[in-house]
């Protein structure tokens, strides 16, 4: 199939590329390559991907509406792997613009595009942020998602009532994932572990928020691709006949079904790396949540879905590719 990756160069992105291209897809990537993050990361998941016969790189913006639609008309796309976003909760307090560019208008240009070419499926990142404070766990899509505590959750969750609407509307078949703490190599930079790691290999005090009692269902990016894989070829049906809705559209949780305690991450990271961080304990963070546990049951039961690396095993993963990458 001829697919599109939006936000190629990202962590997620990347990943998925990489395996639907053994998979003998053609690829489109797109990506702004923005700075929210060190771009050198994002150009060498790039420079993997470039010279496979079945990739297409083009730089390109969400927010460029006429290219954005050009290139769906010239491309006739058979799939959309909607990925690229504004990420980070905490970013989100300070650079609200870069949400409604990014998450509203270009997640409206992209879904937009779908209606007028249409594709056989949509697939859209979310996220767990959109639980927001809920106490009930673990996380069901079954859940009111009514109260998100940071402006990303909010776009996520606007995210998925447009592509609602838009499924009803249109008969587009959309499927939204929220997604849970994924880490690995190639890892975004601005996360914990990454962070963690980096400030253990330099001897620098980490920062632990709300003074370690914190828990997260850390999920490894190949199971998350897994999933992915799963469910590009499995478009959602009509909606339950309870509702007075034509909406072929789906929402799974993607996660590892399986939360971690924060101090019992970072033990793991110490004895891999053989060395006792130094830890600064800090109050909550603003948009941050205790905790996040997917329910994953639908998705296991609608792909047969099953996370299999344990976070031992990806958490080793990550911390040899950090130095091999680094050189440390």
């Amino acid at each position: 199939m001829k697919i599109l990756i939006t936000g190629v160069a990202g962590f997620i992105g990347y990943h998925l590329a990489q395996k639907l291209l053994e998979n003998d897809h053609q690829i489109y990537g797109i990506d702004n390559l923005n700075n929210y993050y060190d771009v050198n990361i994002k150009k060498a998941r790039l420079n993997q991907l470039e010279p496979q016969k079945n990739f297409q790189f083009e730089y390109l913006d969400l927010i460029d509406r006429p290219r954005i639609f050009e290139l769906f008309q010239q491309e006739n796309f058979d799939i959309v792997v909607h990925l690229a976003a504004q990420a980070g909760v905490r970013y989100s307090i300070d650079n609200p613009q870069a949400y409604i560019d990014s998450n509203l208008i270009g997640f409206n240009n992209i879904i937009e595009a779908c209606r007028y070419f249409p594709t056989q499926h949509l697939i859209f990142a979310s996220s767990s942020s959109v639980y927001g404070a809920n106490r009930k766990i673990p996380f069901s899509t079954d859940d009111s998602v009514d109260h998100p505590i940071s402006l990303y959750a909010a776009t996520k969750k606007a995210n998925e009532l447009i592509a609602h609407t838009y499924s009803h509307l249109y008969n587009l078949p959309v499927t939204g994932l929220r997604f849970f703490t994924v880490y690995g190599p190639w890892g975004r930079p601005d996360m914990a572990y990454f962070k963690f790691v980096k400030a253990i290999t330099e001897n620098r005090a980490i920062e632990i928020y709300n003074h370690g009692k914190m828990q997260r269902d850390f999920t490894y990016i190949d199971d998350i691709v897994e999933g992915i894989v799963r469910i590009i070829s499995k478009p959602p049906q009509p909606i339950s006949e309870e509702i007075n809705s034509n909406a072929r559209y789906k929402i799974y949780n993607i996660g590892n079904n399986k939360p971690v305690e924060l101090l019992r991450f970072i033990e793991i990271i110490e004895e891999l790396m053989g060395k006792t961080a130094e830890k600064k304990f800090l109050p909550m963070q603003p948009g941050d949540v205790t905790t996040t546990y997917a329910d994953i049951d639908d998705l296991t039961r609608d792909t047969g879905f099953q996370p299999t690396t344990s976070i031992e095993i990806g958490l080793d993963r990550f911390v040899r590719w950090y130095q091999s990458w680094y050189g440390n």
